[in-house]
């Protein structure tokens, strides 16, 4: 039993991608020590809830990886129904987070006493679905018409208003960028992305006007406003607060556990929207750097895995896996920076959050099957070529064709 235990785990091994392990596996190290860091300092348990996602999380991907993805991507209907249920659901019926300004969003369920949010399921479904959609168009050749393109923004912004209706306009964002970046992989003329970035120009004022609450508002104009006292205290206050504790790291920092920004919460939610800032206070310039490396590490070797991929479905998978770290990552350091507003989104995989962490295990899961099984055709394994054999009438014997 040992022995068939270790045969498989070598065989998964030589045909895993290791370095992409390894990555993930040193940032997961990562979050776990700075949320110690919080947990220690605040009497928080975010590390233990973290651990918990993070294992289950690895398990996930194990078994996903494990798995064709082409097989996964075959129930795509069945997906992307149960997803649009799902979100509907949470909008109607989950908990609700109310906050000054006029924040009021509907984005988590409650399973066995603990909060999960859908959204970040349904954006590794997303994955899937549009991958899905993309490589059917491919084939057929029909992914330069008008009416597909439409079709395919249709897909799309289901997904982001969805996440409008739950009040979740972070991951609305991270939706709209998955659909530009596995778009744009797939060869969607770039016609069309004009012709979106204009309409987009057209309805923002529009938007501003009648549609966007005073809270996002506010934030949108903290960026250019964080000097001001009144906003350091009311809309800036988050990203005046982290941008102080990032700076008072300088190069080094203060040291793991020794925060004293950590120690008085002096930033709200830093250990999730904000952890970047606990990196910068306690472990400096050198800490932050190290964030931003292995996230890009992660990001060029999904897009090497994407480059190696059996087919265009895979490839398609591991462009919006990028596009869900390379979005999120850039708006959450973004926003601790005092760049970008607020959106409420995570820094992936270094964030608290059991529901973002382990959902985005899973992708990683989908971007290890593709790598398993790039040099297999229709999903089977590519086999050597066996010499072909016929057997002569006259002595019945078998005869090898060179």
């Amino acid at each position: 039993m040992e022995n068939r235990f270790l045969k498989g785990l070598w065989g998964y091994l030589k045909r895993a991608d290791i370095i992409l392990w390894m990555l993930l596996a040193a940032i997961s190290v990562y979050s776990l020590l700075l949320l110690r860091s919080v947990d220690t300092a605040t009497g928080t348990s975010y590390f233990r809830t973290q651990l918990m996602a993070t294992a289950i999380g690895l398990a996930g991907a194990v078994v996903v990886s494990m798995m064709d993805y082409a097989e996964i991507a075959n129930y795509w209907v069945l997906i992307s129904g149960a997803c649009i249920i799902l979100m509907i659901y949470t909008a109607l019926f989950g908990d609700q987070v109310l906050g000054s300004g006029g924040v009021d969003a509907r984005a988590w369920i409650r399973i066995a006493g603990r909060t999960f949010q859908t959204s970040e399921l349904v954006k590794i479904a997303f994955m899937v679905t549009f991958a899905k959609h993309l490589d059917i168009l491919k084939k057929q050749g029909r992914l330069e018409e008008p009416i597909q393109v439409i079709l395919l923004a249709c897909h799309a912004f289901i997904a982001v208003g969805l996440c409008m209706f739950q009040g979740d306009t972070g991951a609305g964002v991270v939706f709209f960028f998955m659909f530009l970046s596995m778009s744009l992989g797939a060869g969607v003329q770039l016609r069309y992305f004009a012709i979106l970035f204009v309409l987009i120009l057209i309805a923002f004022p529009i938007l501003w006007e009648y549609v966007m609450p005073e809270y996002q508002k506010s934030r949108f104009t903290a960026v250019f406003n964080l000097e001001d006292p009144t906003v350091q205290m009311e809309g800036g206050y988050q990203q005046y607060q982290g941008r102080i504790s990032i700076g008072s790291g300088k190069l080094r920092g203060q040291g793991l556990f020794q925060g004293t920004r950590v120690a008085s919460n002096a930033v709200t939610f830093q250990q999730s929207d904000y952890i970047f800032s606990v990196a910068g206070e306690e472990l400096g310039f050198i800490g932050c750097s190290l964030i931003l490396l292995l996230l890009f590490l992660l990001m060029v070797k999904v897009l090497h895995v994407a480059s190696m991929a059996r087919d265009d479905l895979g490839r398609f998978m591991c462009f919006g896996f990028f596009g869900i770290i390379a979005l999120q990552s850039v708006v959450n350091i973004g926003m601790c920076l005092a760049l970008l507003p607020v959106m409420g989104v995570t820094l992936p995989f270094f964030s608290a959050g059991g529901s973002s962490a382990a959902c985005l295990y899973l992708g990683f899961g989908l971007v290890q099957s593709v790598h398993m099984r790039r040099k297999e055709s229709g999903g089977l394994r590519l086999r050597q070529k066996q010499p072909l054999r016929f057997v002569g009438k006259a002595k019945g014997k078998s005869k090898r064709l060179s």
